[in-house]
C-alpha cells in the first residue's frame, strides 16, 4: 500500500465496520494520521498495521480499553498480559465445556426423564419400579411445562441424591398406608398433613398446585397401573389417597370436582 486509504477502504480491507473504525478514533485507540485536501480522515501503511494487532488482540477477548496500554508495553509486560489473556481462555473453554456437558445431560433428561439406566432405577426405586414407566409418563406429559421442569431438575441429580428422594418416598408410602389401615378421615388435621407431604413429595419434580394434586389422585384410582401401585402399598390407598387429597384441595379453596391441570392455585 503506497496511498492511504480512506476510513470505507481501511474498513474493508481490515475486515471492520467504519463504525468500528469511527468508534476506535474517538478513544485514541487507533487514529487516522492523515486527512484529505477535504477533510477526510485517511489511514496510513502504520495507522492500519496498529489496527491489525489491535485486532489480532480483540480476537483473543482483549477488552478495548485495555489494548492501548498492551500496544505501548515493552515486550516482557506484553508477555505477562498475553499469558493472563491465555489462562482466563483456558479457563473460559472449561466453563464452556461444563455448560455444554449441562446441556447434553439437559437434553438426555428431556428425552428420557432420568438420566439413571434401567438397573440403577430399579436399585435406587425399589424392585417394583418399573423403568417403562418413565416412557409412559413422557407419552403423557412430554408436552408439558411441568415435564421440562422435571428434567431441569433430574438432570441435576446424582444418585445419591435419587436415593434420599427414595427413602423419603418409602418413608410416606408407610405413613400413608398406616392412616388408610386406621381410618383417618379425610379432611382431618392427620389426614391433611399427610396429603400435603404427598403433594411435597411432588413439589420435588415440579411445582405441584392443589389442583393438579387432584388430577393425579383421580388417576391414582382410574388408571390401573396407578391402582395397582398404590394397591399394592396397602388395599383401598387409592382411593383412600384421593379423597384426602380432594379434602385437602377443598380446604384451599379448590372444587375437586372442577379443577383441571390448568386450574389456577386458588378460586
Amino acid at each position: 500500500m503506497t496511498e492511504p486509504l480512506t476510513v470505507g477502504a481501511a474498513a474493508t480491507l481490515l475486515g471492520v465496520t467504519t463504525r468500528a473504525l469511527h468508534h476506535w478514533d474517538a478513544i485514541g485507540l487507533v487514529r487516522p494520521s492523515e486527512r484529505s485536501p477535504a477533510g477526510y480522515r485517511r489511514y496510513t501503511a502504520p495507522d492500519l498495521a496498529r489496527a491489525r494487532r489491535v485486532l489480532v488482540y480483540r480476537e483473543l477477548g482483549v477488552p478495548l480499553d485495555e489494548i492501548p496500554a498492551l500496544l505501548a508495553a515493552p515486550a516482557a509486560e506484553a508477555l505477562t498480559t498475553l499469558r493472563a489473556q491465555r489462562d482466563e481462555l483456558h479457563a473460559r473453554i472449561r466453563r464452556l465445556g461444563q455448560m455444554a456437558d449441562a446441556v447434553d445431560r439437559l437434553i438426555e433428561a428431556r428425552d428420557s426423564g432420568t438420566l439413571l439406566p434401567a438397573d440403577e432405577q430399579v436399585a435406587i426405586f425399589g424392585e417394583h419400579w418399573q423403568p417403562s414407566w418413565v416412557d409412559q409418563a413422557r407419552a403423557t406429559w412430554g408436552d408439558t411445562a411441568q415435564w421440562a421442569e422435571s428434567a431441569e431438575r433430574a438432570a441435576a441429580r446424582s444418585p445419591e441424591q435419587w436415593r434420599r428422594i427414595t427413602a423419603d418416598t418409602e418413608s410416606l408410602h408407610v405413613d400413608l398406608a398406616a392412616a388408610c389401615r386406621m381410618g383417618v378421615r379425610a379432611g382431618s388435621e392427620r389426614a391433611n398433613a399427610l396429603a400435603e407431604r404427598h403433594r411435597a413429595s411432588l413439589a420435588v419434580y415440579f411445582d405441584c398446585t392443589h389442583a393438579m394434586h387432584v388430577c393425579l389422585a383421580r388417576r391414582y384410582v382410574e388408571d390401573p397401573g396407578y391402582a395397582a401401585y398404590y394397591n399394592g402399598i396397602e388395599p383401598g390407598l387409592a382411593a383412600w389417597l384421593r379423597d384426602i387429597i380432594d379434602a385437602l384441595a377443598r380446604a384451599e379453596g379448590i372444587d375437586p370436582d372442577t379443577a383441571s391441570w390448568h386450574s389456577p392455585p386458588h378460586t
